[in-house]
């Protein structure tokens, strides 16, 4: 097992699939503006019919690639050629392979953080914080009744369709040159199988704040919806390149996965 690996073990190594056993999540659902949804989507997202967004706070116990985990996460609703996913603009993680798997295969903007997450009987709480600031806090009382009552009959309808999650997320490198990407930045969707064990609903408090490095407070909650805590295994399968876009016109968005520069 040394730099320099043989096609033993990489083919021993190789993962068609990363699957998560016993993940324990909780998801928070809220509305923000068509305003703030336009503004962060990357072309060629379009938003969705509604403004809805999602954050989750997880434990990882086991997985089938060796790491152990707490991961968090901000997504949009977005569209693209007609089919309805989740936007990625942030996922944090507490371990530095989970942050580059995440990142490198699939493009998630991963960065390493602080994350809490708790259950005491009906309460389940969570948060995130990195350079000093807790930038994502959630608490969630598992009652099993939302906060808005007509977005739980529709997100229990989507469930009991299809619990898999669509994600979207840019996969992008910067020149070494310093002068725009090493090659066209590349839109991927990828399908995350949900196979809960146990689902349970509940009314939850949400607060997304800013720092100069995570800018969570610039995704308006307009409304929180509800919460969704669930255990069970998640599998991420092969994603794909859909579509590749203009160096430039995504210039503006490229930088969700490192923190600000200093400017002095």
């Amino acid at each position: 097992m040394g730099f320099v690996k043989s096609l033993e073990e990489i083919a021993k190594a190789y993962r068609q699939s990363f699957a998560f056993y016993d993940a324990e999540m909780l998801t928070v659902y809220f509305e923000t503006t068509p305003e703030v949804v336009k503004r962060l989507l990357p072309p060629p997202l379009k938003p969705a019919m509604f403004p809805i967004g999602g954050a989750f706070v997880a434990n990882y116990p086991k997985t089938n690639f060796g790491v152990t985990y707490l991961e968090s996460a901000l997504f949009l609703l977005a569209e693209y050629n007609g089919e309805e996913g989740a936007y990625c603009l942030a996922m944090p993680v507490t371990n530095d392979m989970a942050m580059i798997g995440g990142r490198e295969v699939f493009g998630y903007p991963k960065k390493m953080a602080d994350i809490h997450m708790k259950r005491d009987g009906e309460k389940v709480e969570g948060w995130t914080e990195r350079h000093s600031t807790r930038f994502f806090e959630v608490e969630a009382k598992l009652t099993g009744r939302f906060n808005d009552e007509a977005a739980q009959k529709m997100i229990m309808e989507r469930m009991a369709s299809n619990m898999d999650m669509l994600v979207y997320n840019f996969k992008y490198f910067p020149a070494p040159g310093g002068d725009g990407f090493d090659y066209n930045p590349r839109l991927i969707r990828e399908v995350v199988e949900m196979r809960p064990n146990s689902v349970e609903m509940g009314a939850a408090e949400l607060v997304f704040r800013s720092s100069d490095h995570d800018p969570w407070g610039d995704v308006v909650v307009s409304r929180v919806l509800g919460a969704v805590y669930t255990i069970g295994n998640n599998t991420m399968l092969p994603g794909s390149v859909v579509a590749e876009v203009d160096q430039m016109s995504f210039a503006p968005y490229a930088f969700m996965k490192v923190d600000t520069l200093r400017t002095e």
